[in-house]
């Protein structure tokens, strides 16, 4: 009779008032470490004009420094995973809005070939480096992507299609960032170094620098044509991130999905793409066909910035220092590693393809 009652009564509404009740605490936590981060991040610029570390990585730092102190209990825990999935996955969503097939055709096919190299080289190299370290198969897979997309932001978009827990986001996020910050002060003495031209560096750092704030930060010291060539490089470096989230939501059940206990998994079509990805593909392709107007398409990018730094605070909130301190070592390894691989590769198309 149990079983009876339980089929006939309508299913409750996925978003109802008790569920609101039960997320809104979690929702306005992660909203708050949002918001300081967000703070954080706009006095960096007022001092230094460009932000070193962004509110994205602020915000997961800021949440487990909270967590180090005091654990959630029952009350937040709803709202900090659902800010940490559900609202990650529609800000990866949000971000097909920014993209248009048509801004990939004008760089030219032979700066093209070059970006498209350099990702699939160094996420390729950078994932043998990890698993060669001892790391696990979704870690490695966001260091990778990391390296050799846009770092924190790709590994943010990546995470939800793979499955990755929140300790290999906060792990891989982490040491990503330190690197990224050294990166930019680093980078300038390569030119006298190398003898590279403003074109040649200005390639170079849009090929290796993470964040595109961080690109600008890297080639002012180069000058203008620098800055221009570096963002133009980095711009179309971050359109890959599309291709590359595709390509992993069709190989996520191969990384260690397990089927159910004595039965082959069935194979479904509905699935084999998650719904933001879908969602993702269909705004480009609205954006490539102008039904995206240029109006929205800053509202829109903010939205899915903003969204991504609350599911970062609860990524944050929701991590374990101990289990970074166990691997921190061999991911500072792989990322610093990986990082050097990507120099090399960027300057040896550079000076092959004779770019710059």
């Amino acid at each position: 009779m149990l079983q009876t009652n339980r089929l006939l009564r309508p299913p409750e509404p996925r978003f109802s008032a008790s569920r609101l009740k039960e997320l809104a605490p979690g929702i306005a936590l992660c909203l708050a470490v949002t918001l300081v981060s967000i703070g954080l991040q706009y006095l960096e610029e007022s001092a230094f004009e460009h932000p070193y570390i962004e509110a994205l990585v602020i915000a997961i730092l800021l949440g487990m420094a909270i967590r180090t102190f005091w654990s959630p209990s029952p009350v937040w825990r709803s709202g900090i995973a659902f800010s940490a999935k559900q609202l990650l996955e529609v800000a990866v969503m949000l971000l097909g809005a920014s993209i248009s097939f048509a801004a990939i055709v004008a760089s030219g096919p032979v700066l093209l070939a070059a970006v498209v190299a350099t990702v699939v080289l160094t996420i390729a190299a950078s994932y043998a480096i990890s698993r060669l370290l001892g790391l696990g198969e979704r870690i490695s897979i966001l260091i990778a992507c990391g390296n050799a997309i846009c770092g924190n932001s790709a590994i943010a978009a990546v995470a939800p299609v793979i499955g990755a827990n929140s300790d290999d986001v906060a792990s891989s996020i982490s040491f990503t960032a330190i690197l990224g910050v050294l990166m930019v002060l680093g980078l300038p003495l390569l030119i006298p170094l190398l003898g590279l031209g403003a074109g040649q560096y200005g390639i170079l750092a849009g090929l290796t620098v993470y964040a595109v704030p961080q690109v600008l930060a890297a080639t002012v010291p180069a000058g203008l044509a620098a800055t221009q060539i570096g963002t133009l490089v980095k711009l179309v470096r971050v359109l890959m991130l599309g291709p590359v989230v595709v390509a992993l939501s069709l190989l996520a059940p191969s990384l260690g999905a397990t089927a159910e206990a004595g039965g082959a998994r069935r194979f479904d079509p509905f699935r084999l793409v998650p719904w933001f990805i879908v969602g993702f593909l269909v705004l480009a392709a609205f954006r490539s066909l102008g039904l995206v107007p240029d109006v929205a398409v800053g509202p829109i990018t903010r939205t899915a910035g903003i969204l991504t730094v609350i599911s970062m605070a609860a990524l944050g909130l929701g991590v374990d220092v101990r289990v970074i301190g166990r691997v921190g070592g061999r991911v500072t390894a792989a990322v610093t590693l990986s990082l050097a691989l990507l120099l090399l590769v960027s300057l040896g198309l550079i000076h092959l393809l004779r770019l710059g």
